[in-house]
């Protein structure tokens, strides 16, 4: 055995000589896939070679994964001198990879041997095709421009004219930006030809992503010259010349200059030089991206949204039933025709491709509910909303790709959350370190790049105006769902779809609709990701299946799903580097947990587990910690949340950025001194004789930024005199317990106030008005959340108070009875919620003065302050609030 073990050792710089030669092999396949831009491809033989392409290269990364975990492994217990006793198990495992190496390389070099068998080197030309669905998608616009067709398009089109009069004399640079397909060529061209007679040097150009300067201005030198006067030469100026000659010829006219669809800001930056001089001229820019669209004063853009329900089913009937008189939708077909409407959420181009195609087809319900039923296949594989969506797609690098595509995996209108998102990314290996900058950081930087393009949504921000939660259009999802399918990126299936495809294959998966009486044993051998929110069955035989079989997981959410139980197989997936079983029910973790040493994330929050497994400190690459569970309400209000026992060698996990929710105990300050990498800690049951050292351990950490300090209940009084946080970045604070009025004096909120920007303070008996005590120490505060306190009877907003607030929340607080907004109080607040203040019986003084407000709550008050509030008309005076309960 000793003699085969040395033979083998021997051979793994053979092996990994073979593998680096592999990933280069793959490194050079995917360039090439890149550089084609596979979603342009309209040659079926190219998409079936990069498909296989993309299969080989999967195997790569698999066996990659494989062979660099257990070389370190085998590492480390040579170093404990384990080696030897365990040398059959390394002998069986480097065996195996040495194998799938051999079967891998014939793979790749039958790839190769296809390409030159099949392949035309034309065929590999990207732009061909992307010239294609570009010139298609644009040969389509004027059938979009169309007066009668225009609909819910009136305030922008006259806000966009007002514009081009206004009074500035200067050239103004006006921006037209929001997602594809929303309508801005559409809106534009409307624009452009009823006004460009007022204008003596109209001109419009399609700049697209492919553009050259030189090409660019020599196309405006002949717009604006006239064909009758360019110069012979002009083929032979250079950039410089022809900006020469544009500005001679644009003196003392007045410009109308439209730069459509543009993608980059320098395409304006080296044309700028031009447009000098330029007097009572407009330029203006349509673009996807909100960087573009930066290039216009904040005055001086519109950014577009999805039609309201009414103008998209308007614009519907105008195309479907453009050979009636009204455009009007029979009775029978009223229902499914809101149904598809409603599909397609206000975004025009999807809109009126259906109703274009229905529009030829028998009005019976029976074929218009069938389209229904196909709706998302039709959108997808529609030439025209595909070639104008693609365009977006292609625009994007390689990891920028893989990040769109991976939100297709989440359900239909589920709003993500940032922290969530961010971490799978992570977790996946979409994003690395940059710099000084983590992955999780990189990642936000991703995200947001999303957004910028229109790629993404925004549902809701934090406190700190960084996005919260996050969503993907529908119509955009379908065809990012088409691309990943093609791409064999991953899949999301109902039960019976899933049992139909080729599970051999299968890299990720989304579930929805898998019922509980769901018992088949499903076998994914090559799954990496595995996400099923609420959905995955509770079948026994179901998850210790999946698990069995996909040796190489690297990602499992459950969130929200029936499961009970983790099957103590999980121990053996080495890859696994996420875990979500938040809010299932969950009671217990194997403690094969602790073998999972490339875990960066586990969430167990707000399940039934009571401890955590008691090896859980040996994973050391663990960075997102999050245990807490519900508390029974009937024995507590006051701890509505319970924290977990902290591990035993919490501070073996110095790679830690998020710890939710540990209990405090003796020993947790001397284990958070070392800990210098946590971001967020939310710290449960904590003593009036523990606080002092755990505040000063927390103190010192340098990149903390959100906050929970409960005390162990609702008659523990903390002290805040060692929280002096080092840490700049702390913006969210959470206390929750009994504290002196003299901490309104301390460091916390003295020195540290002006950077918080989340403050949420409960179960404290203050006796005084906190809003005016803590006005003058929180300048920057964003959001204020006043629950469970005994204060004063009158509550005041001084005047010019919180200039930045958003959200203000006072929830049961018994003694209230009158509060009084003063003048310039909250100017931006946006979301006031009055919540079960029993003694309140006026209508608060001055609210009628908060013009920024979005949404009011004023929820189980008494009946007293019901009527002076019906009385007051008070209704009439606040129209402006788009959310108004009583």
């Amino acid at each position: 055995m000793l003699a085969k073990l040395s033979e083998k050792v021997n051979n793994l710089k053979d092996l990994d000589d073979k593998i680096k030669q592999i990933r280069m092999q793959l490194a050079a396949m995917n360039n090439v896939i890149r550089n084609i831009g596979t979603v342009y491809l309209t040659d079926q033989v190219v998409r079936g070679w990069i498909g296989e392409v993309r299969k080989v290269a999967y195997r790569v990364e698999d066996v990659m994964d494989k062979y660099s975990y257990h070389t370190l492994q085998m590492a480390e217990e040579w170093f404990l001198k384990k080696y030897f006793i365990k040398g059959s198990h390394y002998v069986l495992v480097f065996s195996e990879i040495a194998d799938e190496v051999v079967k891998i390389e014939k793979e790749i070099k039958n790839v190769i041997e296809l390409k030159g068998q099949w392949l035309q080197p034309s065929q590999l030309v990207p732009d061909q095709y992307v010239e294609m669905e570009r010139q298609r998608s644009q040969d389509s616009f004027p059938l979009l421009i169309k007066d009668e067709d225009l609909v819910g398009i009136e305030d922008n089109r006259r806000k966009l004219t007002e514009w081009l009069y206004s009074d500035e004399l200067d050239s103004t640079v006006i921006t037209i930006s929001g997602m594809g397909g929303l309508g801005k060529t559409t809106l534009v061209t409307n624009v452009y030809e009823r006004e460009k007679i007022n204008f003596s040097a109209p001109a419009w150009m399609v700049v697209s992503q492919t553009y050259t300067m030189d090409a660019l201005l020599r196309k405006l030198l002949m717009k604006v010259s006239g064909e009758q006067q360019v110069s012979p030469n002009i083929d032979k100026l250079d950039v410089h010349d022809l900006k020469e000659k544009i500005k001679q010829k644009l003196e003392n006219r007045k410009c109308l200059i439209v730069l459509d669809d543009v993608w980059d800001q320098e395409v304006y930056f080296q044309m700028a030089g031009a447009f000098q001089n330029l007097r009572a001229s407009r330029i203006i820019i349509t673009t996807r991206t909100s960087h573009v669209a930066a290039l216009a004063h904040p005055t001086r853009r519109l950014d577009l949204q999805p039609l309201s329900n009414t103008h998209a089913f308007d614009l519907f009937c105008r195309r479907a039933f453009y050979n009636k008189k009204d455009h009007t939708c029979p009775d029978d077909l009223m229902k499914v025709a809101t149904s598809i409407v409603d599909r397609c959420q206000g975004l025009p181009l999807a809109i009126v491709s259906i109703a274009s195609l229905l529009s030829s087809r028998p009005q019976t319900y029976y074929i218009w509910n069938q389209m229904y039923n196909q709706l998302r296949t039709e959108l997808s594989n529609n030439d025209h909303v595909r070639a104008i969506l693609n365009l977006s797609y292609h625009d994007l690098s390689g990891d920028l790709r893989n990040c769109f595509l991976y939100c297709s995996l989440f359900p239909e209108d589920y709003p993500i959350s940032r922290e969530s998102l961010v971490r799978l990314w992570v977790a996946e290996g979409f994003v690395v370190s940059k710099e000084n900058n983590t992955s999780e950081e990189v990642a936000e930087g991703n995200l947001m790049e999303l957004i910028h393009r229109n790629m993404l949504i925004i549902v809701q921000n934090d406190e700190q105006g960084r996005v919260s939660t996050c969503a993907m259009h529908d119509i955009v999802r379908d065809l990012a769902l088409a691309i990943a399918k093609e791409e064999r990126f991953g899949t999301a299936n109902d039960y019976r779809a899933m049992i139909l495809m080729d599970r051999d294959n299968v890299r990720r998966l989304s579930s929805y609709e898998w019922k509980d009486d769901t018992s088949l044993k499903v076998k994914l051998p090559r799954l990496r990701t595995l996400v099923s929110l609420g959905t995955i069955s509770s079948s026994p035989d179901m998850l210790p299946s999946i698990l069995s079989e996909s040796s190489y997981l690297t990602v499992l959410e459950l969130q929200d799903s029936e499961i009970t139980e983790v099957p103590a197989s999980i121990g053996t997936l080495f890859n696994l580097r996420y875990i979500g079983l938040r809010r299932t029910k969950v009671r217990s973790l194997p403690d094969s947990v602790e073998k999972l040493l490339n875990l960066q994330t586990l969430d167990i929050k707000q399940t039934k587990i009571e401890r955590l497994p008691r090896g859980i400190s040996k994973v050391k690459k663990l960075r997102h910690l999050l245990a807490d569970r519900y508390a029974d309400e009937k024995q507590s209000a006051f701890r509505y949340f319970i924290g977990m026992q902290a591990p035993k060698d919490l501070s073996n996990m110095a790679e830690l950025q998020t710890l939710e929710t540990v209990e405090a105990s003796k020993d947790l300050a001397e284990q958070l001194k070392k800990l210098m990498q946590l971001r967020t800690v939310w710290i449960d049951n904590i003593s009036a004789a523990d606080c002092a050292n755990i505040f000063a351990a927390l103190s010192n950490m340098p990149l903390l930024s959100s906050l929970l300090l409960s005390a162990k209940d609702e008659n523990e009084a903390l002290c805040f005199e060692a929280l002096k946080p080092k840490s700049t970045e702390l913006h969210k604070l959470i206390i929750r317990g009994q504290w002196a009025k003299e901490t309104l004096q301390c460091p916390i909120f003295q020195g540290h106030g002006r950077h918080l920007r989340y403050l949420a303070l409960s179960w404290c008996d203050i006796g005084e008005d906190p809003l005016k005590m803590l006005a003058p120490h929180l300048p920057n505060l964003t959001n204020l959340r006043l629950n469970n306190m005994r204060s004063a009877r009158t509550l005041v907003l001084p005047e010019g108070s919180f200039p930045h607030m958003k959200m203000l929340v006072l929830k049961h607080m018994p003694n209230v009875n009158q509060l009084v907004i003063g003048k310039g109080a909250l100017p931006c607040i946006e979301g006031l919620y009055i919540v079960s203040l029993a003694e309140l019986d006026k209508v608060p003084q001055g609210i009628e003065s908060l013009l920024s407000l979005k949404k009011l709550w004023l929820l189980n008050l008494n009946s007293g302050f019901l009527t002076q509030w019906k009385n007051s008309g008070m209704h009439q005076k606040m129209q402006h609030v788009l959310e108004i309960r009583v």
